[in-house]
C-alpha cells in the first residue's frame, strides 16, 4: 500500500522550531521528487520547499528562504523539512508530497505535477 506519512507537526513559540517527517511506504521514495506544501484557513495550498531526486534542485518559497531546509534520506526512506524562526504566519497544515517525474528533472513547487499525498501535519506558532 502506498503511503506518506508526515509526523512532528505541533504547537511552538515564535521563533521557535519543528522539524517535519515525510515517510514513505510501498514504494521507494528516492525514485520522486519530494514536495512540501502548507494551507492555511481561507488560503490556498501553497508550494514551501521541494528536493530533486539525485542532486538535483532544491526549491524554497521566497517567505521561507533561509529559515527552512529541506532534506531526504533515501536509505531509510524519509524526507524532511527542518522549521527554523517560526513566525506566527506559518501556522498551517503542512504536506508532503511525492512526484513520479524522470529521474533528476528539477522539482516543482506546483501541487498538480505530485502523485502521492501525505495527510498532513498541524503546525501552529504562537505570537
Amino acid at each position: 500500500q502506498v503511503q506518506l506519512v508526515e509526523s512532528g507537526g505541533g504547537l511552538v513559540q515564535a521563533g521557535g522550531s519543528l522539524r517535519l517527517s515525510c515517510a514513505a511506504s510501498g514504494f521507494t521514495l528516492g525514485y520522486y521528487a519530494v514536495g512540501w506544501f502548507r494551507q492555511a484557513p481561507g488560503k490556498e495550498r501553497e508550494g514551501v520547499s521541494c528536493i530533486s531526486t539525485g542532486d538535483g534542485r532544491i526549491f524554497y518559497a521566497d517567505s521561507v528562504k533561509g529559515r527552512f531546509t529541506v532534506s531526504r534520506d533515501n536509505a531509510n526512506n524519509v524526507a524532511y523539512l527542518q522549521m527554523n524562526s517560526l513566525k506566527p504566519e506559518d501556522t498551517a497544515v503542512y504536506y508532503c508530497a511525492a512526484d513520479n517525474g524522470p529521474l533528476g528533472f528539477p522539482c516543482t513547487e506546483l501541487p498538480g505535477t505530485y502523485d502521492y499525498w501525505g495527510q498532513g501535519a498541524q503546525v501552529t506558532v504562537s505570537s
